[in-house]
């Protein structure tokens, strides 16, 4: 069901509760924090972010996304979910698959559980959809983050925590005319990802060079590193690599040195090792969403609308991203990333 102005309903289902209201879980969330067991010391996460428990009912959350194992991105994602659900008392289901018919699956096994939320990425979003519909056809709120920020509205799910993939892209186009690159190289680590094909096509639009794209597996680092390789020595006018992840930055560095190439290494996404490579200038700079936010707001998100029927962003996308990280402010965040929050 549509809105007078066409936005979908948020969260149409008919499910009923004990609501216990946002002001007193707030109140006691400020309490428990100003009065702990600890002589008024805040109580810490697992994150290292200090927080009190709100006192709403126990709810239980499922997030599923399409993690690649070995990709720290995801760490950043799970430890943002895993410090508002200690805030909120919700109890976090995580669970993970970059194949979509098997994330679908994890999707209906948390239906099937009853699970009171759930919080999804969609990078996959015609295979994911099905999915999404049976969330709704049972009444469990679901929100979307990360993946599938054009799609979410079609699919009728109310709030998006993420980057503007597009928007995105172009600012590394963008910049990379700034630089003065004439050629890029921009390496999608999975063909069919919505959100990295989206991010090497925002990077032809706003960039005045030649593109070009290179397809590589992500599962297999030791052939990533080697098809870079080939593909720097067969090419020695590339300047610019542009990497759509931190892992495949890292990769990348290697490769820069087994071609013996003067490219520039630049890429979507930090972790700590980016961080240090950034610092080292390895890496020039990196467009930075926010992992640890997108994963907090998809939880917080959904204990507020448990608890008080809010919804964030008015029907449009909330965005954490993109913004740049280079030398002139890597020192700002860089405590943050070797505590695991950026």
């Amino acid at each position: 069901m549509d809105t007078h102005d066409g936005r979908p309903v948020p969260f149409t289902g008919k499910r009923t509760r004990r609501v216990t209201t946002l002001a007193l879980g707030i109140a006691t969330a400020v309490l428990l924090a100003g009065c702990s067991s600890t002589g008024g010391k805040p109580e810490a996460t697992g994150s290292g972010m200090a927080s009190g428990t709100a006192d709403t009912p126990r709810a239980t959350i499922a997030m599923i996304t399409h993690e690649v194992p070995g990709d720290t991105f995801w760490d950043l994602i799970r430890k943002g979910a895993e410090t508002a659900a200690a805030k909120d008392n919700i109890e976090l289901r995580y669970s993970s698959d970059p194949e979509a018919p098997n994330q679908a699956n994890l999707v209906q096994s948390a239906i099937d559980s009853r699970v009171d939320g759930i919080a999804v990425t969609l990078a996959k979003p015609d295979a994911m959809s099905p999915a999404v519909r049976a969330a709704t056809d049972a009444d469990i709120p679901l929100v979307v983050f990360n993946g599938g920020m054009d799609q979410y509205k079609a699919q009728g799910v109310a709030q998006y925590f993420g980057q503007d993939e597009k928007l995105a892209g172009i600012s590394a186009g963008q910049r990379l005319t700034a630089d003065g690159a004439k050629k890029a190289l921009c390496i999608i680590q999975e063909q069919g990802q919505i959100a990295l094909e989206t991010r090497c096509a925002g990077v032809i639009e706003g960039f005045k060079g030649q593109t070009e794209i290179l397809n590589v597996n992500s599962k297999d680092l030791p052939s990533v590193e080697a098809t870079i390789t080939a593909k720097l020595q067969q090419d020695p006018s590339i300047d610019h690599v542009v990497a759509l992840g931190a892992p495949i930055a890292m990769t990348a560095i290697q490769s820069k040195a087994n071609a013996g190439s003067g490219a520039t290494i630049v890429t979507f996404d930090t972790n700590a090792a980016l961080v240090d490579a950034i610092k080292a200038g390895d890496v020039k700079w990196a467009i930075d969403q926010q992992p640890f936010l997108q994963g907090y707001l998809a939880v917080d998100s959904l204990w507020l609308y448990l608890n008080n029927r809010n919804t964030i962003g008015g029907g449009m996308p909330t965005l954490t991203g993109p913004s740049f990280i280079d030398q002139s402010n890597i020192d700002s965040i860089a405590e943050y990333a070797k505590a695991g929050t950026r």
